[in-house]
């Protein structure tokens, strides 16, 4: 159905090319024969449109035997009836442009005022692209915002609802649904835009879960400040991965190279749960303690199912009484933020003064 639609918007600017053609032959079939005529190329060129346009000056030059008589009267006849049909499909494509695009903001319209507990994503860029295919295939409304025409053009042709709109604006937030949204993803590479677009969906539905991207690590700050739930920073998510494969090739190969691990990892997400690799730095407040004291101290928040050593030793399951060493890497299955999880591991054993402040 979708491509029958298209066909049909799309049949106008075939018309037209045909008409166009028809047009040139018309003008090159008179032209040529005021040359047999004997007129010169001016001459026909100037008389043929002065004709295909019924404008009618006057003859530039005596229509007086009957073979230029004829050559006028099929030039009228033909020639006006071309144009006629050009006029008619210039006013049909400009039509007919119109209505796809009244019928498309209704549709779109329709179907927006019919989710509820949907996903916004704001921006349709790369990350924008593979979340939402992501999104897609587990099963979730999805509802794109997007400035961009291509950017636009392209979710629309990848199969999503899409509006083309700026999320920072209030109007396009509620129009999207934000009251009636569950989630909201916004990674627009712009942090100040980003910040933005949080303050003003916070401001709209205060229960709605966001998530905002940050390209600079400063910005996280001022994006949980302006209420998003969480942040995500692409460049130190894609460093720390990069450091992991140097780091630990083996287990990063382990986790992330293997197609059924990847399924198994992204079935981990789908229970909330993550698998990380954290490496274990010099001056560790973690160094000598054991797994066992590690996992109790997490509460539950973790559990270690693989040490590294530095001399490269692998320790699959290891016992509660190993003790930790720097240097090591810690693979570890864990429904806390990654971030708090780093801090347990990498923290200094001692506070130290960093300006006025202790650390």
């Amino acid at each position: 159905m979708n491509r029958t639609v298209q066909g049909l918007l799309a049949s106008p600017l075939r018309n037209l090319a045909v008409v166009v053609l028809l047009v040139v032959a018309m003008m090159a079939v008179a032209v040529s024969g005021y040359l047999a005529a004997g007129w010169s190329l001016t001459d026909a060129v100037y008389m043929v449109v002065l004709t295909l346009y019924s404008v009618g000056y006057e003859e530039v030059r005596p229509i007086d035997t009957p073979y230029l008589h004829a050559l006028t009267i099929a030039t009228i006849v033909f020639g006006c009836t071309a144009m006629i049909l050009f006029t008619g499909v210039m006013v049909q494509v400009f039509t007919v442009g119109q209505i796809r695009e009244l019928l498309g903001m209704d549709n779109v319209t329709s179907e927006v005022d019919r989710l509820k507990g949907h996903v916004i994503i704001c921006g349709f860029g790369r990350i924008g692209v593979m979340l939402a295919k992501d999104l897609k295939d587990g099963g979730v409304d999805v509802l794109i915002l997007e400035r961009d025409d291509g950017r636009v053009a392209h979710a629309r042709a990848d199969g999503h609802l899409v509006m083309q709109a700026d999320a920072a604006d209030e109007t396009s937030l509620k129009a999207a649904g934000v009251e009636r949204a569950r989630v909201l993803a916004t990674v627009v590479p712009d942090d100040a835009a980003n910040v933005f677009i949080t303050l003003t969906a916070r401001s709209l539905n205060p229960a709605l879960h966001i998530i905002a991207r940050g390209e600079m690590p400063t910005t996280e700050s001022k994006l949980i400040y302006a209420g998003a739930n969480k942040v995500v920073l692409p460049t130190h998510i894609g460093a720390e991965r990069m450091a992991e494969m140097i780091l630990y090739p083996e287990t990063a190969r382990f986790i992330r190279g293997w197609d059924r691990m990847r399924d198994f990892d992204k079935t981990l997400r789908d229970l909330g749960l993550l698998l990380e690799v954290v490496t274990v730095t010099e001056n560790a407040g973690s160094i000598g303690q054991t797994i066992g004291e590690m996992e109790r101290r997490a509460k539950g928040g973790f559990f270690i199912i693989q040490l590294d050593r530095k001399g490269g030793e692998v320790l699959t399951r290891p016992p509660q009484h190993v003790k930790i060493e720097a240097g090591d890497g810690v693979l570890i299955v864990t429904r806390t933020e990654a971030a708090a999880i780093r801090v347990m591991f990498q923290a200094p054993a001692e506070r130290v003064r960093a300006g006025r402040s202790m650390v």
